[in-house]
Parts: structure tokens; sequence; C-alpha cells
């Protein structure tokens, strides 16, 4: 489905990230893997092969990630397809939330998603062709206590998406940009959360269970290869059926 694809993905040393390098390694890509961890990027690269390249990066320093997808441009050639999946939480309730604590995960979250896409659109726009595939959230749809740090930032993906959607089209370039919405994902963000937490997403999902990271990353697929063609501008729910 990917054969030939340079796919960029970013926090793809662990998690949804990383399940997604995974599989788009096992369906032809070759996959740009970017984290701030270089001990898990090494891990994630003995783990996943010669068909990923480790790029040690901060998506939410400028300067970084221009130097970041620079060094990729004159090391690889392109970038076919682009995966904003780097993100943090850091929950707290509204009135309690410092400064600091709310805008370090718009920081990485949502500014991280913008500098990026920045840098890899002006790419796509010289190939005139590409698939960006922003990772968002449900919380970003409905929002969700003591995360509004989160949920904005996750909000704030999704008009990001929809104005890159309209603004990386207008010379006819073929440059789609997508989200997913992700619901509760059993990964290393989510196995801390309290049994009555998982409990009431279960009992509030229309399909009773919490999701995996593979089943985000089968949507992703999907999106980046020529069976979504004529999709664009979409943000799609993963998440069982769930009513928060």
């Amino acid at each position: 489905m990917l054969n030939n694809k340079i796919a960029l993905i970013t926090g793809a040393s662990r998690g949804i990230g990383y399940i997604i390098s995974k599989i788009f390694i096992k369906n032809g890509a070759k996959v740009v893997g970017i984290s701030r961890n270089e001990e898990e990027l090494s891990k994630a690269k003995n783990e996943l092969g010669e068909n990923f390249f480790a790029y040690k990066c901060d998506v939410a320093n400028e300067q970084e990630v221009a130097e970041t997808i620079k060094s990729i441009k004159n090391d690889i050639g392109r970038i076919d397809v682009l995966v904003n999946n780097a993100g943090i939480t850091s929950d707290n309730f509204l009135i309690r939330m410092k400064e600091e604590q709310f805008m370090k995960v718009i920081e990485v979250n949502l500014k991280g998603t913008f500098l990026v896409s920045k840098e890899v659109a002006k790419l796509m726009r010289k190939q005139k062709q590409g698939s960006i595939i922003n990772i968002s959230s449900v919380v970003g749809i409905e929002g969700n206590i003591a995360q509004a740090n989160y949920s904005a930032s996750k909000a704030g993906i999704i008009g990001l998406t929809k104005s890159m959607a309209k603004e990386l089209t207008l010379k006819g370039e073929q440059i789609r940009v997508n989200a997913i919405a992700p619901g509760f994902i059993k990964t290393t963000m989510t196995e801390n959360l309290d049994e009555k937490v998982k409990n009431h997403v279960v009992e509030n999902s229309c399909l009773k269970k919490m999701g995996e990271a593979e089943d985000v990353a089968n949507v992703a697929l999907f999106l980046a290869s020529n069976l979504s063609s004529y999709v664009t501008g979409q943000v799609i729910r993963v998440d069982g059926g769930l009513k928060l």
C-alpha cells in the first residue's frame, strides 16, 4: 500500500507513533522517525530495522525543526507522508492549572504540529502531492475534565487541519490533510489511569472496550495510502463509539 513512500512520523519511538511506524514499514514504506528521546529512538531503530531512520528533534523548537527537515531532505530527498503524532499530557483542574503547565502542552501538541507541518508543506508543495495526518483526540471535540490544556491543543489541531487542507491545494497541489481523533487507546499514556476511569470509558462506548494502538495505525495507513485519494479536511474518530 505504501511501496516506495517516505513517511515522517513525530513521536515515533513509542506508543501510537511506534505502532504506526511498524505498520507503515510492514506495508512498504520507509519511515523517518522523530523524537526528543535519543535512547528510545535507538531502541526503535534496533527493533524496526533498516527502513526506520531516526532523527532526534524537539518539535516545539522552531530552529531544531527547520534544521531536521532540511537534513531529512538532504539525506533522503523527499517526504510523501507526514504523521504529526508527538504529544504530551499534563492534567489538572482549570483553577489549579499553572500557566506553565497549560503552555507546555500547547507548545508540544499544537505548536509542534504547526512547526513540522510548515516545513514539510514546503517540500510537498514542490512535489505537488502528499498526505498529512494530524493526531488529534476526541477530547478536542468533546472536552474533558482536568484536561483544559490537552483539549485546547487537540481542538486547535482540528482547526489547523481544516485550514491546511484548504491552503495546500490553492495551486492545484494534491496535498491531502486529515486528522484522526482517537478515544481511549491502550498506551503508556493511559495505562496509569484509575480503574474506575477505565471502566467508565468501557461502559460508555458502543463497543464496550478500549482501543489498541493498531486501531489508530490502520486508519493512518488508509489516509497515507492512495485508497484515500479523495479524502481531505476530515476528522476521523477512532473511539469505539465513545460517549463522554
